[in-house]
């Protein structure tokens, strides 16, 4: 974490955030005392806790928002937050912080001097298909959230859709204890993902 983040939060009178556990764990590792008013807030009660947020912040209050990890809004809750403050008339900076994607990017060794950000895909074939087959001609790097459960899949249908021998890599567990990355060919991934759902 920043130390401007840590500045933030210190001075932060309502901080919402995913899971309020993870949170305070946050303010207690950094010896900061928690705000006085924290708030869940994701996927489900976002555009709720948005309304409240503003509100917060229109009487005058330092409001924060936090996601568990990540960036706010970049797959992530964050959006309807920063919609709702824009469109009435409150101020909203964002304290850049690690987000996954670019810290894939700059680890997995596949050239990507441009690369396309697509989020979790489609749960269904068919549609997963049709993206990677649609951006896959492109050439840029394409980077994907995926459960770490679900990789066999994906990288199946990438075999199959750009290529057995398309340069590819899997990043697990990004900057934490346990962080592993596998690179290979979207057919060697595949396989070895198949056999044991770690990159080995």
């Amino acid at each position: 974490i920043t130390l401007r983040a840590l500045r933030v939060l210190a001075q932060a009178e309502v901080l919402a955030c995913e899971d309020t556990r993870v949170t305070r764990n946050l303010f207690g590792r950094n010896g900061l005392p928690a705000p006085k008013t924290l708030l869940a807030c994701n996927d489900h009660n976002e555009r709720t806790v948005a309304k409240r947020l503003v509100r917060f912040a229109a009487e005058g209050k330092v409001v924060a928002f936090g996601s568990d990890a990540g960036l706010p809004g970049i797959s992530d809750p964050g959006y309807n937050i920063a919609r709702e403050a824009r469109e009435a008339g409150v101020p909203v900076d964002v304290i850049p912080g690690p987000s996954a994607v670019t810290t894939a990017v700059a680890l997995c060794g596949v050239p990507a001097a441009s690369f396309t950000f697509l989020g979790f895909p489609p749960r269904r074939d068919g549609r997963l298909a049709a993206l990677l087959t649609a951006h896959g001609s492109l050439r840029p790097a394409m980077v994907f959230y995926e459960s770490p459960r679900r990789p066999a899949r994906l990288l199946a249908l990438a075999t199959e859709h750009l290529g057995a021998g398309r340069e590819a890599a899997v990043c697990l567990g990004l900057t934490k204890k346990f962080q592993r990355v596998g690179r290979g060919t979207t057919a060697d991934l595949a396989e070895r993902f198949a056999g044991t759902g770690t990159p080995g």
